[in-house]
């Protein structure tokens, strides 16, 4: 079996100052976003449109705030409800951990729609164009994850089973780096070569969100749930049951009947 490096939370220390990991891969995600964005902003649809890589930070700034403040705030409202009512300062204290990714995806959804309603266009004619963007940039921080050793798997007897020395002394799934592989780079893969062809509108949004769901809907089968939920209905966990609507409202983008053509792919 496996045991986890224990990493160096800091990737950088200089006296009392540190750059952690984490901090680290949110800004290679950021990177990635405005590289691979630069590529697919050069479509000539968005040409058209007068979009300009200024246009492509705007966005990018947007989605940063979208991405803190709404993991912030879907991670106290789906899973510390309770707590975080009794504590409402506690709320502040994003230094401590606790971020949603659904949470995230909603604050993006509505920075989206501001860029939309910025530029006089549809909603989708930006998500199609940002969807491919967003698996490479969760790749990292599901890195950051590992390196953290935090959101561990369940107990395996696999041969890469991985033991997590600050958690116990039982072999685990590296669940990290099935996310990383699953909704991360593979999912990145398949949207990059599916958002080069022409698509009706919405349907690259759409297999973002049928992809991702279902990646992390099977990842979560091998994560270890929160302590504090475990396991809810079905003997699924809330990040499963959260990812239900994703892949119900992907499915309706793929397949709904829209005659309007979305903007081709770099």
């Amino acid at each position: 079996m496996l045991i986890h490096p224990q990493f160096d939370p800091a990737a950088i220390r200089i006296g009392s100052f540190a750059i952690h990991w984490y901090g680290l891969m949110y800004l290679m995600a950021f990177g990635q976003f405005l590289l691979l964005g630069r590529l697919r902003i050069r479509a000539p649809q968005y040409q058209a449109l007068g979009w300009s890589y200024k246009d492509l930070e705007d966005l990018l700034f947007a989605g940063v705030l979208g991405v803190v403040l709404g993991g912030r705030i879907g991670y106290t409202l789906f899973y510390m409800p309770g707590y975080y009512l009794s504590h409402p300062l506690d709320i502040l204290k994003i230094w401590e951990g606790g971020m949603s990714f659904h949470g995230g995806l909603l604050g993006v959804l509505l920075a989206l729609l501001w860029f939309a309603h910025k530029h006089r266009t549809s909603f989708f004619v930006v998500s199609d164009l940002v969807a491919p963007l967003v698996p490479f940039g969760l790749a990292f921080g599901r890195l950051g994850n590992f390196i953290n050793g935090e959101l561990w798997g369940r107990p395996t007897d696999l041969p890469w089973a991985m033991i997590f020395p600050l958690v116990d002394a039982i072999p685990r799934h590296p669940s990290q780096i099935y996310q990383l592989l699953g909704e991360g780079l593979l999912l990145g893969i398949i949207l990059w070569i599916y958002a080069r062809k022409q698509h009706r509108l919405g349907q690259v949004s759409g297999l973002f969100l049928l992809g991702y769901g279902l990646c992390r809907f099977l990842a979560e089968f091998a994560r270890e749930p929160d302590a504090f939920l475990g396991l809810l209905g079905l003997g699924l966990s809330m990040g499963q049951w959260l990812c239900v609507p994703m892949i119900f409202f992907g499915i309706y983008l793929i397949v709904r009947r829209n005659t309007k053509t979305a903007v081709i792919g770099s």
